[in-house]
């Protein structure tokens, strides 16, 4: 079954979602650009810079999500696209190279090629429309990002299929296949029954964490969707918040750069769904036996004997060094990703005559005789799943939902989905094929006709019921729904904690989903600090260190020492354990990481330290060792790092467990920015709810942790939040390159705006061009007048008219400005002696950053105030007084009123509006005031207004006086 793109009547509105609110509707409140004519469309940006697109249809609104995507993110898309095409190495040297001959030999970029020819017609154009959005913005997007610059690269074009492309490189090692090659030398170093000993989650996979809470647990009686996926995280971010909003749909949600709609994690306004990796296994490996013909080709041993294979010779240009030649080889099982071209160890190009004479031969392939093909669904069938993203975007209920992930292929996902009418869902995702079990555990010989897959099969998908007895569910990666599909999964602490925190109470709101994401227990660490307890003989530093940490509440908290100690008493261990001779033939010198029968690329996953770190908790409580020789190593551990730790004393955990993110470039932003923007020290643990993953044994830092985090609410789509680790834009130095962080690393989240009269920075587009055009960058539009502006707030103040607050523009608004700010009656402004060109600078800084805004107040259209508001913590006010949590800072700057405008109350109609405003945003919790001390005028229409004084501060300008007007004053709390 196919995505019907257009199976709604064209042009249908839907009907008032609940929890709708004002401007929920994208149809409403059209700015300048939008829904003129089929071919425009507005981008508007929250306080985040978080994109918000609005389109007269859904064809376009692809098109504007792409546009904006590449105005974003124009570099992670390119190195997106040159990762799927195996083109990295081009502009990134030497280091990319590996990576390039892998997906070249995969064959990614023609099982992209292949998956979009079958693809419904409409999804198809859907996905087309996104490409000619990315090609419309990349010229405009690289212009702002230094990596380009930096790398000499220019952006090139994308072809209708990159999108499958970049999904199907960003996957391909998601089920973990490369954990089969490290069976495979387990078994033969240690013995076939120790094949599965360090099975675990391990280091290659990706995992998360999700809940569902039914409305018999929440405060309004509506189901609550919540969680974080776990991947390696990316710099910029592996995902995007966006909206997206046409007469058919209104979804926000996290997208996947490069990839049109919302996959993963989404909230229709009626249905929201979010995803973990099901740690199914769905990709084998096949050892092969291949020869070369006299002719140069190749064959393959197959079940009916010797057959022709496909092989052709790619080059991989490689920046600073000598191209590489990479021969393709694909057999009936699926394309050579093991052992470079047949010819008796002798690399490609070689004579059939330098192999076999005048016949082919069997012939010794790689270092140690291994050539190993990849079979994978997408390859198989030509489906990728992507027909149901469409049909995501349109989905009402549950039943949608469902309907759509029928058609999901990879990765294989656990589902859970609720509705408005409290409806759930929990099921698996994708296309698992039908084959023996052997297939699932190590490498099968291509040639034996038993392993092959059954044409035409898939495994049955499971699913449970959701609204159990308890009203909770739980997807944490664990041996849960996914495991008739799956050989290794995450040990079951974070499952089993999320369940334990979420069954305590009955009244869960949004805001209180925060503690659950943020919660650090490692229950891991029981195996460990259970054998330190009995551990004999201990001198007395060492005795010490045992009592310390069995009084250690085990939360891995980033103001611990008591965790950084623990971290060092792991870390003692696994290197213990990888010295014990019980491990000798996989450790040291037998590491099979340093073998070259694999590709580089494969190390992570074959590497002895990291894999005994991962299962150590297994490995303290199997039969590896005896019971005392567990006892004696970890005794040995304690006496080493009681011995350290008197001469070093740890410090606190978040500062050695810091934030390591990949990054195609070193970090490009401006000189003199704070690491923590970057690498910021944060709290949790590899097994913790908060799975930051650090590499036990190796690192203390971690690379993988939350990509994001999201919270649904299903009573009132407005309440619910959303955090990512860096920020919307992937361009260093942009307000919003790296704003998230601070509330990534405390485990805050952001609101998600849906009202769109609280949205601003409205860009209006033309995209009416014929699409074989290749358009350059879409010309900025002219500066608009401040009625035409679209407003933050709009409000209708009886006997006054209506207020709207819109933008200042710097430039068409400096000599508005000029002129109030120079008056006589404003100078307690301090802006008397200024000329227009210092204004305009001025209020362009202003608008630079990212906790300051200025915006300008419109009476029924006409310009009547300056209002700007700020973060006090980012402000030098909040050097003069306690900042306290919820501040929002305010200045206002009333113009003159004359003739008809003049009215009593005139002020206090627009201050109404103001604060209005300011306590829309449920983080306010006080307005701060700062007026001139002896502007007393000023200050008595603010007691009038309900603000309680505060102290009189200096500042380097002036002495003001404080005031505060909370919630409570006026009985919003």
């Amino acid at each position: 079954m196919t995505a019907d793109v257009d199976r709604e009547r064209p042009g249908a509105r839907p009907a008032e979602g609940p929890g709708g609110g004002p401007g929920e509707q994208p149809g409403e409140r059209r700015g300048p650009g939008a829904g003129e004519d089929s071919g425009g469309y507005e981008l508007l940006r929250d306080d985040w810079g978080i994109p918000h697109l609005r389109a007269a249809e859904a064809l376009t609104l692809a098109r504007a999500q792409g546009h904006a995507t590449a105005l974003d993110r124009a570099w992670q898309l390119e190195t997106e696209r040159h990762r799927a095409l195996g083109t990295s190495a081009s502009h990134l040297g030497a280091e990319a190279v590996d990576w390039d001959r892998f997906v070249r030999r995969a064959r990614v970029a023609d099982t992209a090629r292949r998956c979009f020819d079958r693809l419904a017609p409409e999804t198809a154009a859907w996905v087309t429309a996104y490409v000619d959005g990315v090609n419309e913005g990349l010229v405009e997007g690289a212009a702002q990002a230094p990596e380009f610059a930096a790398v000499g690269l220019a952006p090139g074009r994308w072809e209708p299929w990159t999108p499958l492309g970049v999904w199907l490189s960003t996957h391909i090692l998601f089920a973990g296949f490369p954990t089969k090659l490290w069976r495979e030398e387990v078994a033969r170093r240690l013995g076939e029954d120790r094949m599965t000993l360090f099975a675990t989650d391990g280091p290659g996979t990706a995992g998360s964490n999700g809940w569902l809470l039914t409305g018999a647990r929440t405060a309004t009686g509506a189901p609550l969707l919540a969680g974080d996926p776990h991947r390696f995280i990316e710099a910029p971010g592996v995902y995007q918040q966006i909206r997206l909003a046409c007469p058919e749909f209104d979804v926000v949600g996290l997208a996947v750069p490069g990839i049109p709609g919302i996959a993963h994690f989404g909230h229709t306004g009626y249905v929201a769904w979010a995803i973990t990796n099901a740690m199914a296994d769905y990709q084998d490996l096949y050892r092969e036996r291949l020869r070369r013909t006299p002719d140069g080709g190749v064959e393959a041993l197959g079940p009916d004997g010797w057959y022709p294979a496909h092989a052709h010779t790619e080059t991989v240009e490689v920046a600073g060094a000598d191209p590489e030649q990479v021969e393709v080889i694909e057999t009936d099982r699926g394309p050579v990703i093991i052992g470079d071209g047949p010819g008796a160890g002798v690399g490609v190009g070689v004579e059939a005559a330098d192999v076999a004479g005048s016949e082919a031969a069997d012939v010794a392939p790689a270092a140690d005789g291994t050539f190993i093909s990849l079979r994978y669904p997408p390859r198989v069938t030509g489906e990728l799943g992507f027909d149901a993203l469409p049909a995501l975007l349109r989905a009402r209920t549950v039943a949608d939902v469902d309907t759509a992930l029928d058609r999901w292929v990879e990765p294989v996902n656990v589902v859970l989905a609720a509705d408005t009418s409290g409806a759930t869902l929990h099921r698996v995702a994708g296309h698992v094929p039908v084959r023996p079990y052997a297939n699932r555990l190590r490498v099968v010989p291509a040639e034996d006709p038993a392993y092959a897959w059954r044409e035409g099969e898939t495994a049955p998908l499971p699913r449970t019921e959701a609204d159990g007895p308890g009203g909770i569910a739980v997807m944490a990666n664990e041996r849960g729904l996914a495991a008739p599909l799956g050989v290794e999964f995450a040990p079951p602490h974070r499952a089993r904690r999320i369940r334990e925190l979420l069954g305590a109470d009955t009244g869960w709101t949004p805001d209180a989903q925060a503690a659950v994401h943020t919660d650090t227990l490692l229950a891991s660490s029981r195996p460990l600090l259970s054998l330190l307890a009995w551990a004999p003989d201990l001198g007395p530093a060492a005795e010490r260190l045992r009592d310390r940490l069995l009084r250690w509440d085990r939360h891995m908290d980033a103001d611990s020492t008591d965790a950084t100690l623990y971290a060092r008493l792991r870390t003692d261990v696994v290197h213990r354990l990888a010295a014990h001779p019980a491990l000798k033939g996989v450790t040291g010198a037998d590491d099979p990481w340093r073998s070259a029968a694999y590709p580089a690329l494969f190390r992570p996953w074959l590497a002895a330290v990291p894999r005994i770190g991962y299962a150590l908790e297994s490995l303290l409580t199997v039969g590896l060792l005896p019971y005392e020789d567990r006892l004696a190593l970890v005794a040995a551990s304690a006496e080493a790092v009681a011995a350290a730790a008197d001469e070093t004393p740890p410090a606190p955990w978040g500062e050695l467990h810091r934030l390591s993110p990949w990054q195609a470039l070193p970090d490009l932003a401006p000189d003199g920015v704070d690491a923590q923007a970057i690498r910021p020290g944060v709290a949790g643990d590899h097994d913790c709810v908060l799975s930051t993953s650090s590499v036990p044994g190796v690192t203390d830092l971690f690379a993988r942790g939350p990509a994001a985090r999201y919270v649904w609410d299903l009573a009132r789509r407005e309440d619910s939040r959303w955090a990512v680790p860096f920020g919307a834009s992937g361009v260093p130095g942009s307000a919003h390159h790296r704003d998230q962080t601070p509330l990534w690393a405390r485990g805050a989240l952001a609101p998600v705006v849906t009202d769109w009269n609280l949205l601003h920075r409205t860009t209006p587009h033309r995209t009416t061009h014929r699409r074989d055009e290749n358009p350059a960058m879409t010309a900025a539009p002219e500066s608009l007048a401040p009625a035409l502006r679209p407003a933050v707030h709009e409000q209708k103040v009886e006997g006054f008219g209506t207020v709207r607050l819109v933008p200042v523009d710097p430039a068409a608004d400096a000599e508005l400005l000029h002129g109030w700010v120079t008056e006589k009656r404003a100078r307690f402004w301090g802006m008397a002696d200024h000329t227009r060109e210092q204004v305009r600078e001025i209020y362009e800084f202003v608008d630079s950053l990212p906790t300051h805004h200025a915006y300008l107040a419109l009476r029924d259209g006409v310009p009547a105030a300056l209002f700007q508001t700020y973060e006090p913590d980012a402000d030098p006010v909040g050097e003069c007084y306690d900042v306290q949590p919820g501040d929002f800072g305010v200045h206002l700057l009333i113009a003159p009123a004359e003739g008809e405008g003049a009215v009593r109350g005139y002020t206090e109609a627009l201050l109404t509006a103001f604060i209005a405003y300011v306590f829309s945003d449920p983080a306010h919790v006080r307005v701060v005031v700062e007026p001139d001390a002896r502007n007393e005028k000023a200050i008595a229409r603010m007691v009038r207004m309900g603000f309680e004084l505060g102290p009189e501060i200096k500042k380097p300008e002036k002495t003001a006086r404080l005031a505060f007007l909370t919630r409570a004053a006026l009985g919003l709390a």
